[in-house]
């Protein structure tokens, strides 16, 4: 896996705090939060960092885990902050990383997973898509997301956004998806998470009402009208919660 790198997407480092977000598999970050994370505190410095292949970061053909990805964030995400207060808020993929950072949080103050879960899915189905996205391509994977990350009316109400990150998934390198996909065949924290109390570290953990990936009773707070994609299907109420979380985890 290629070198990880952050993208500034809103605040300077003159803020007090950094939150490092990270994105759901098929997203680039800065399409899938740049609008929520304009309407969180300017006191937080907020910066994303892409999976392999997908949005600003290069490919790659080189197996990762979870945990590698992880280890990578906060590496980086320590040498950014200099010192500041940091916190993490992943969706999906990224919110399986923010449930390994949990269990061992290193510079991280406060943990945010979106509609993640310790474990996603069954191994078997993430090497059949792994497979099918080896034969067909990301492109194929279109219409199926379509269901799955959006609410039912959201394309209709938000075309340019729900058009936006379908069109952006094409263009994710396959090898680095199908990548991605083995990665999360691989992922189970839950005996971690179990014991993860020692740590102290404040944990959310949040998702949509209409998600069928993660389900609603798989989640502590539950957003309404929601579903896969919470910082780009409602990014007010996504700011508004994770806002709350942090002021409440100083």
């Amino acid at each position: 896996m290629a070198e990880l790198t952050l993208t500034r997407l809103s605040g300077g480092t003159e803020a007090g705090g950094v939150l490092v977000v990270g994105p759901s598999l098929g997203t680039g970050v800065a399409d899938l939060w740049r609008r929520c994370a304009a309407l969180l505190p300017p006191s937080w410095q907020v910066v994303g960092w892409d999976l392999p292949g997908h949005g600003a970061a290069a490919p790659t053909t080189t197996a990762f885990t979870v945990d590698d990805l992880a280890a990578a964030v906060r590496e980086r995400a320590g040498a950014t902050a200099a010192g500041r207060p940091l916190a993490y808020a992943g969706v999906s993929l990224g919110g399986a990383v923010g449930f390994t950072i949990a269990a061992d949080p290193g510079p991280f103050g406060a943990v945010v997973t979106l509609a993640s879960a310790p474990r996603i899915g069954t191994p078997k189905g993430w090497h059949e898509r792994a497979a099918y996205v080896r034969r067909a391509g990301t492109a194929a994977l279109v219409e199926g997301s379509a269901a799955r990350w959006f609410a039912p009316g959201f394309l209709d109400r938000d075309p340019a956004t729900g058009s936006g990150l379908l069109l952006a998934l094409r263009d994710v390198d396959d090898e680095s998806y199908a990548l991605a996909c083995e990665a999360l065949a691989g992922y189970d924290v839950r005996d971690r998470i179990a014991v993860r109390d020692a740590t102290g570290v404040p944990l959310l953990v949040a998702g949509g009402a209409a998600d069928v990936v993660v389900t609603a009773d798989q989640v502590d707070v539950v957003l309404p009208g929601v579903a896969h994609l919470p910082p780009a299907e409602d990014p007010a109420a996504t700011a508004d919660l994770i806002t709350r979380f942090l002021e409440a985890s100083r």
